[in-house]
Order: structure tokens, then C-alpha cells, then sequence
């Protein structure tokens, strides 16, 4: 049993604390890694089990890194940041594309296809933002993923007559 007095975060829930977690894991109902996080707490308590940060990590086959996020996180932020993941503090990938160049990508894909052409193609549109310097490169997949976020493609024939269908007489 470690008493936990030399650790910079020590866990001391309380008594509400302790059965909302215990409810929690036992009930099975959640994401896997709130019930995770819920049964490394319940565990890290000092008024509890007060098992190590070792034992935990190998009870719940997590690193021990995690343990000390969890309970760091509990003491700093509270229970439910600490059942949480940790939110990130700036996006994994910086887009390609920002509103405006979203925007403007639509709009020239709405607009007449170039002479010759009876629609554009997504490595017609990647082409044409590079040379109207929207952006310094593109590939057809950005093209195509940022194209499809919207609800106006060009390429489905259904869908002007669907939003059509839909719209009431006046």
C-alpha cells in the first residue's frame, strides 16, 4: 500500500465522488476509456485502495504516463475532465484549406466549366486554385474531401432535383 505523500497529484475523492465513479464501473455503460479512467481513479485513492501508480498501470494495461495524466488532471481540472480524453490544444494537421478558400473552391466549382469541358474534374479545380493562387498547392483529394462536406455537388445529378422536390409551392 503507498501512501502517496510524495506524489505532486494525490487523489482524495469524496464520499459522492467515490460512488459516482463506483456507479459508473459498475454499471458497464460508457466509453471504454471513461470506465478506464473511472477504475484508475477509484484505485489511485488515497481514502481507498491507494495502490501504486505501477500496480494500476498493470491492473488496467495502461502505461504508468496515463495514471499520472489521469490523476493530474482530476486534481487540476476535476472528475470529469479527468474521465475525459484530454482535449488537444491545437489540431493534429494544419488544414489546407481556411473558409475563404473553401469558398472560393465552391463557388468556382458551381461556376461554367472551363471551354471544352462539359463539368469540371476535381484535378481541373486543384489546378485552376493554384493558378488563381487560392493556394499554393492542392491535390485533387483535398479537392474532393473539401467538396464533399457540402450538401451542393455537381457531380450527383439527383441532387438539384431532390432539393427541388423538397422545397414547398408558394
Amino acid at each position: 500500500m503507498e501512501i502517496g505523500m510524495n506524489k505532486k497529484y494525490v487523489v482524495r475523492l469524496s464520499a459522492q465522488e467515490r460512488e459516482q465513479l463506483q456507479a459508473l464501473v459498475s454499471k458497464g455503460k460508457g466509453a471504454a476509456c471513461k470506465i478506464k479512467h473511472a477504475n484508475i481513479i477509484l484505485a489511485a485513492d488515497v481514502n481507498g485502495r491507494a495502490w501504486t501508480d505501477q500496480r494500476i498501470a498493470e491492473a488496467f494495461s495502461v502505461h504508468s504516463k496515463t495514471v499520472e495524466n489521469v490523476r493530474e488532471r482530476l486534481v487540476m481540472h476535476g472528475l470529469e475532465a479527468a474521465l475525459g480524453r484530454k482535449q488537444q490544444s491545437s489540431p493534429s494537421r494544419k488544414r489546407i484549406l481556411d473558409g475563404a478558400q473553401e469558398a472560393r473552391l465552391i463557388a468556382l466549382a458551381c461556376s461554367q466549366a472551363p471551354p471544352g469541358r462539359s463539368r469540371w474534374t476535381l484535378r481541373l479545380l486543384a489546378d485552376k486554385l493554384v493558378e488563381l493562387e487560392v493556394a499554393d498547392s492542392i491535390s485533387y483529394e483535398t479537392v474532393r474531401r473539401t467538396l464533399k462536406k457540402t450538401n451542393s455537388s455537381r457531380t450527383s445529378a439527383s441532387a438539384g432535383a431532390f432539393h427541388r422536390s423538397r422545397m414547398r409551392p408558394s
